[in-house]
C-alpha cells in the first residue's frame, strides 16, 4: 500500500468496490510499518492481532458506501486511552498501563469502524517539542533521520509523513500537533478548545489540551475532524456549538477573504528562509484574491512565559494522581508510604516532567501565586483580547508555524529555554482557545516549511477553506520524503 498515492476518498472507493479488502489494506499497513519504522521509530506498540480480526469482520459485512472512514487504518498518540491496548504517555510510570475504557474520540472512531493499528511515540506526558523526552525510544524526522520529528506528537506526524499510515491522531497543548506537522511537511490541526472531547486524553494542562488530526491533505483532515468533534457529557469543557461539515466549503474560492499577518510572527528570531517561504505563500493567497494586511498582536511576545507558568501549574496538579498506589509504576525499594510516593515518582518520571512539576508547584505556592500564576492568567486575557480585536476585522491570521525547520537530534535537548522558544508562534493559539492549522508551504535546505492559519473560535470551516485553496494552488503536499524508496 503506497499511501503517498492515495487519499481517504480513493481508498474508500477501492474498499467499497472490493478492489481492495480491509484485511489486505491492514496487512499492507503493518508491512509498511515493519519496513519503515526501523528507521523512523514512530510506533510504541502495535495492535496487529485485534486489527486484523476487525478487518476480517468488516470484510464479511462489507464497507458501507456512506462511511468514508470504515476500514481505514489509523495511528493513535499514546496519551489517548485505548481499551485493552497499552497506553503509556511515553512514560516509565505508565509502562504497563492497560486501560479498561476507551477515550471518547476512540469510541467515535470505533463506531465508524476505523482500524487502530497502534500507539505512536511522543514526548513524555506531551511535555516537549522534539519527542526526545520519550522514556522508550527516539523518533526521527521522515525527511531526514538526523533531525527531530518535532513534538510532542512526533510519532503520529512521522508515521503519516513517512507513509506508514494515511492519518493519525495527536494532541496539542502549545503546538504539539502543528509544530511536528510543519517539521514533517504534512497537515496538522488543533481544533477550537472544546470542539473535541478530552475524556480519555491523559491530562497535561487541562485548559490548553486538545486532540486533533494529522493527514497528508486538507480535505482528509477535515473528514477526520468531522468524525471526532462533538459535545460529550463526560467532559464539562466540551462545547455544544454546532458542528458543520468541515468539507462542505472546500471549493478553492477565497476571493475577498481578509487575512491578517502579525508583524510579531515575521520578526526577529524567525529564520530568513522561513520568512521567505511565508512571503511566497502570502503571494499565492493574494493571487487567489485574498486581501492581506499586516497587523499587530502586541502581547504574543509574552506567550512563552505565560504558557510555561499556566501549563506547568496545571501539570503539577494533574500529575499528582500518579502516586504508585492505584496504577502505574510502584517502587519496590520502600519502607513507608512517603517512600512509595517519592521513590515511585522519582523513578517513574523523566527530567522534563520533573522540571515542569517543580515549576508549576512553585508558581502555585502561597508565596508566589500572585506574582506568577495570577499574573500569567491576566496576560493570557490580554493575548485573547489581541486576537479578538484582529478577528473583528479579519477572517484569518497567517504566519509561520515554527521559527525554523526541524533541528538536529540532540541539538537543543539540554537547553530547555531554546526548546521552549521553538513554540513561540503556536502557543498563543492554545492560550486563546483558537483553532490552528499547519500545512506545507515550501522547503528550506531540503526540509519542509510549515505555514500556520489561525481562525476565530469555532470557525475551522474558514481555516479549512483557505488551506484547501492554497493546497490546490501549490504542489507542496505532493512532495514525499526520499525515505522508503520514494523519489
Amino acid at each position: 500500500m503506497d499511501y503517498f498515492k492515495h487519499d481517504l476518498a480513493s481508498l474508500h472507493e477501492l474498499l467499497v468496490n472490493k478492489e481492495l479488502s480491509v484485511t489486505d489494506l491492514t496487512q499492507q499497513t503493518f508491512d509498511n510499518i515493519e519496513k519503515r519504522d526501523q528507521k523512523i521509530g514512530a510506533f510504541l506498540s502495535l495492535n496487529k492481532e485485534v486489527a486484523l480480526k476487525q478487518a476480517a469482520q468488516l470484510d464479511q459485512e462489507g464497507v458501507a458506501a456512506n462511511n468514508i472512514l470504515a476500514g481505514i487504518p489509523l495511528g493513535i498518540k499514546d496519551n489517548i486511552v485505548t481499551k485493552d491496548l497499552k497506553t503509556t504517555a511515553a512514560s516509565k510510570i505508565l509502562e504497563n498501563f492497560n486501560p479498561i475504557y476507551d477515550a471518547t474520540v476512540m469510541e467515535k472512531l470505533n463506531a465508524l469502524q476505523t482500524i487502530t493499528v497502534g500507539k505512536t511515540n511522543m514526548d513524555e506526558f506531551a511535555m516537549g517539542g522534539s519527542t526526545e523526552s520519550s522514556a522508550f525510544k527516539l523518533t526521527k524526522n521522515a525527511w531526514d533521520q538526523n533531525k527531530v520529528p518535532g513534538g510532542s506528537s512526533g510519532g503520529s506526524a512521522a508515521a503519516v509523513a513517512s507513509g506508514e499510515v494515511i492519518a493519525a491522531l495527536g494532541s496539542d497543548t502549545g503546538g504539539s500537533i502543528r509544530q511536528p506537522a510543519a517539521y514533517n511537511g504534512i497537515v496538522g490541526v488543533k481544533p477550537t478548545y472544546g470542539r473535541v472531547s478530552r475524556y480519555g486524553l491523559i491530562a497535561f494542562a487541562s485548559s490548553l489540551d486538545q486532540i486533533g488530526p494529522f493527514t497528508r491533505t486538507v480535505k482528509d483532515n477535515a473528514i477526520l475532524l468531522n468524525a471526532i468533534s462533538g459535545l460529550d457529557s463526560r467532559d464539562s469543557t466540551s462545547s455544544s456549538h454546532a458542528i458543520p461539515d468541515f468539507t462542505s466549503k472546500l471549493n478553492g474560492d477565497i476571493k475577498g477573504m481578509k487575512i491578517a499577518v502579525p508583524k510579531e510572527y515575521m520578526g526577529e528570531g524567525v529564520a530568513a528562509e522561513i520568512r521567505e517561504g511565508i512571503k511566497n505563500a502570502i503571494a499565492v493567497f493574494e493571487k487567489l484574491g485574498a486581501i492581506i494586511d499586516e497587523v499587530s498582536l502586541p502581547h504574543s511576545k509574552y506567550g512563552v512565559p505565560v504558557y510555561y507558568i499556566i501549563a506547568s501549574s496545571e501539570a503539577s496538579s494533574n500529575l499528582q494522581r500518579f502516586d504508585g498506589i492505584r496504577y502505574g509504576h510502584r517502587s519496590s525499594d520502600v519502607k513507608n508510604l512517603e517512600d512509595v510516593y517519592v521513590k515511585s515518582r522519582s523513578e517513574g518520571f523523566g527530567d522534563e516532567v520533573k522540571r515542569r512539576i517543580m515549576l508549576g508547584t512553585f508558581s502555585l505556592s502561597a508565596g508566589t501565586y500572585d506574582a506568577f500564576f495570577k499574573k500569567a492568567a491576566q496576560v493570557r486575557t490580554l493575548i485573547c483580547q489581541d486576537f479578538a480585536n484582529v478577528f473583528n476585522d479579519y477572517d484569518l491570521v497567517l504566519g509561520p508555524t515554527s521559527p525554523t525547520t526541524a533541528f538536529g537530534i540532540g541539538e537543543d535537548i539540554n537547553d530547555p529555554v531554546t526548546m521552549y522558544m521553538n513554540d513561540i508562534l503556536t502557543i498563543p493559539v492554545n492560550l486563546a482557545g483558537l483553532p490552528g492549522m499547519s500545512l506545507p508551504a515550501g522547503f528550506a535546505n531540503g526540509l519542509p516549511i510549515g505555514m500556520q492559519l489561525i481562525a476565530n473560535r469555532f470557525d475551522e470551516e474558514t481555516m479549512y477553506r483557505a488551506g484547501y485553496a492554497f493546497e490546490q494552488a501549490t504542489d507542496f503536499h505532493k512532495e514525499v520524503p526520499t525515505f522508503g524508496g520514494q523519489d
